[in-house]
């Protein structure tokens, strides 16, 4: 929903490629890349509605196989949209979350990220926070919620200092969860260009190792979508 303008900009230049006349030699590559374009477009869609409307993806509840008991304390950090702390009250309703929002226009620069504030206000109690620096003492959490968000950082100091912090404020024996489409050939299929907007697994990877983070577990909810799990 939030992307919306990317998708009627490729529509729209597939009918004017379509509907444009051009001499024959440009006219049926032009028209075999508005095709592909097109071709994109709905495999996008349809990859998109399967991954999140057909599958138990939105209920989160096979988060909770992923952890080794509920959490006391936990966070959930956001990058704008946050899409799952409301569900995780509900399967930890004796945990103590605290909502930890990193959104920012001047870091998170994706549009569909600001559309969605616009339309969407953080939960109440939300608290503004940094990548490199949460405002949450050292070892505080059972767990930490990613959800969704990391990619929003675009530049790769932001999100090494956000694994950091995150290493910090977990207690030990902590479990960060991560769930993030990667690049990867699944999402090449499906999103084509559009999956650059996503980081390799290996990046995630890096990063936690070069927090000192273990990983420990991995899920996969439709080939699209992945929840890694760290250990401190």
């Amino acid at each position: 929903m939030f992307n919306w303008p990317g998708y009627a900009a490729m529509a729209a230049a597939i009918v004017v490629a379509a509907a444009v006349p051009v001499p024959v030699p440009a006219r049926y590559p032009l028209r075999a890349g508005a095709a592909l374009a097109g071709a994109w477009i709905a495999l996008g869609l349809l990859a998109t509605w399967c991954a999140y409307d057909r599958t138990p993806l939105y209920r989160w509840r096979w988060m909770t196989e992923l952890l080794p008991a509920p959490p006391t304390r936990y966070a959930v950090v956001s990058t704008g949209l946050d899409e799952v702390s409301a569900t995780l009250r509900e399967l930890f309703p004796a945990g103590q979350p605290v909502l930890l929002d990193l959104y920012d226009r001047r870091l998170t620069a994706g549009g569909s990220i600001r559309r969605a504030r616009t339309l969407v206000a953080p939960p109440a109690g939300a608290q503004p926070a940094r990548p490199d620096r949460l405002p949450v003492p050292d070892g505080t959490f059972d767990a930490v919620f990613l959800v969704f968000a990391a990619h929003e950082l675009r530049e790769a100091g932001q999100r090494r200092a956000l694994f950091a912090e995150i290493a910090r404020i977990l207690r030990r024996g902590g479990r960060l969860t991560l769930v993030e489409h990667c690049r990867d050939a699944a999402n090449v299929i499906a999103y084509g260009p559009g999956a650059w907007h996503f980081y390799p697994r290996a990046e995630w990877l890096r990063l936690a190792r070069g927090a000192g983070l273990t990983p420990v577990t991995q899920r996969t909810m439709t080939p699209l979508v992945h929840a890694l799990v760290y250990r401190r």
